[in-house]
């Protein structure tokens, strides 16, 4: 008998790294049409909570749960945040997750080590008086001593933490780097449950993200058609299909990406390209003469996998 597919959460943040990509603004509406959208796709849980605009985003929560879409809603707090013991308050009792985030960067406000890990252990005992559910976000994880970046997590897996998030918030890794950074999580952090929040500044997200996985990651961050900051993020279409291609159980519907992506590309109003993977119009249209006889052979997915259909371009 075979063993179970290993399960991977795909959480999906387009609610809220869409909000970061140049000349995107969803209204209320357009946001509850995404999640929607996302629940239809077998999404569980949406990161819609950015640490710069918290009690704005704690508002769309009411919203969607005032429209019954039964969607796990998450948010994102800057642990070192003047306001941060107020936004958790806040958040608390809104959220049915909360990651509290700690750049680790030396670069980045609090610049010390030791002021880093005050401000995190300070958050997570707050959060734990008022029963929060709670992760640890490591913004510039691979940019940092690798060995300080296991010490923090531990501290936040000892104060409570359910989740360390690993960003490579700059885009800058590659599927080694990131495949050992997890290894290493695993294996010095007793009790990690680790997801990871790639983007997609050289090209690497996807790429970065199945690396995260195969080292271990439990998670990853996605957004649908990759929107996001600067390059975007690792796209959830792709994510997906490549997970499931490789065995992996994510709960996500394929044949709902193609309409998912569409309702994010008319909300956004960011195109998605013809030559985009999984759900771009050319994925399944074959012109090359070689290709004409045996055209499965040159997909990498069966085109009913997205309800798209196979194209034949003869001329």
């Amino acid at each position: 008998m075979s063993a179970p597919a290993r399960r991977v959460t795909l959480r999906d943040a387009t609610l809220r790294e869409g909000l970061d990509t140049p000349h995107v603004s969803f209204t209320t509406e357009q946001r509850v049409g995404v999640a929607r959208a996302l629940v239809r796709a077998g999404v569980v849980e949406a990161e819609v909570v950015a640490p710069s605009r918290v009690a704005a985003d704690l508002e769309l929560v009411g919203a969607i749960r005032d429209h019954g879409i039964a969607l796990e809603c998450s948010g994102l707090i800057y642990a070192s945040s003047n306001d941060a013991l107020s936004e958790i308050d806040g958040a608390a009792h809104v959220l049915d997750h909360i990651d509290l985030l700690m750049p680790v960067s030396t670069e980045r406000a609090p610049e010390s080590r030791d002021a880093k890990l005050r401000a995190l252990d300070d958050a997570l005992v707050h959060a734990a008086g008022r029963h929060a559910d709670v992760g640890a976000g490591f913004p510039h994880s691979l940019q940092c001593d690798p060995a300080f970046l296991c010490e923090i997590a531990a501290l936040a897996i000892e104060r409570g933490a359910r989740r360390i998030v690993v960003y490579d918030t700059n885009g800058g890794g590659d599927p080694v780097a990131v495949a050992g950074l997890i290894e290493l999580l695993r294996e010095r952090v007793a009790g990690a449950n680790v997801y990871f929040h790639a983007h997609n500044d050289l090209g690497l997200a996807t790429a970065n993200a199945l690396a995260a996985v195969a080292a271990g990651a439990r998670g990853l961050d996605v957004t649908v058609n990759g929107l996001g900051d600067r390059a975007g993020n690792a796209a959830l279409e792709q994510v997906a299909m490549a997970l499931h291609l490789k065995g992996f159980e994510t709960g996500i519907h394929l044949h709902e990406l193609g309409a998912l992506s569409n309702v994010v590309a008319e909300a956004s109003g960011v195109a998605v390209s013809k030559l985009a993977p999984v759900v771009g119009e050319y994925v399944h249209w074959h012109r090359s003469p070689s290709h004409l006889r045996a055209p499965g052979l040159f997909e990498a997915f069966d085109p009913a996998l997205v309800r798209s259909q196979r194209k034949i371009d003869g001329s």
